[in-house]
């Protein structure tokens, strides 16, 4: 235990995701030995994100306007839509530079667990999207845990009769990967997702 603002500073970097005890106390402490300079300009960029940036109207994803830039973007393709679980699943998909359609962002997963089902999440906001008759296909691209199997089989239920070709990110053996290392799970969906090979 330290004395006051040290420990409440250790007590507010400890309630960050995956901020432990311990690297909390790094944090500070690293925090502690910068200059001013350095410490104001952290201050100023937790502000400002909290002042300046909110989530877009139309998917969820994080905007500094009423649109992100992938929603305000004329040349991305309506017709598509990736459902996610979180922003940074938008970051990771666009760095592919494959999908140049449009994202919904659900703001997590179902997890009865964690008492999150999908009230909690941003599913009747895709609803309205679906209804112009524009998007054709809805991509699915939950995480392969469980949590994100669950939400992915809510959707695809959900969605069976509304009209869009439902699919779902083909999941399998990473690129590198050895076989005797790759769980059941892992397996039995890179057999599922396999293709033929044209010689």
């Amino acid at each position: 235990m330290y004395e006051g603002a040290v420990q409440d500073l250790i007590d507010e970097l400890g309630r960050l995701p995956g901020v432990g005890p311990k690297s909390a106390q790094r944090i500070a402490f690293h925090l502690l030995q910068q200059d001013s300079e350095d410490v104001n300009r952290l201050v100023t960029a937790l502000t400002e994100v909290k002042a300046k940036v909110r989530f877009c109207e139309v998917c969820g994803n994080v905007a500094q306007a009423e649109r992100c830039r992938i929603c305000a973007d004329p040349r991305r393709d309506q017709t598509s839509i990736c459902v996610v679980e979180e922003p940074k699943d938008v970051v990771a998909i666009e760095r592919t530079r494959e999908f140049r359609g449009t994202y919904h962002v659900l703001g997590g997963a179902i997890s009865p667990i964690d008492g999150i089902g999908p009230d909690d999440l941003r599913v009747r906001e895709l609803m309205p999207r679906l209804a112009s008759g524009e998007v054709q296909e809805v991509i699915i691209a939950t995480d392969p845990n469980l949590e994100g199997e669950a939400t992915a089989t809510y959707l695809s239920r959900l969605l069976r009769d509304v009209g869009v070709t439902v699919t779902r990110l083909a999941s399998g053996l990473p690129v590198g990967g050895d076989l005797e290392y790759a769980d059941e799970v892992t397996l039995g969906r890179a057999f599922e997702g396999r293709r033929q090979v044209n010689a």
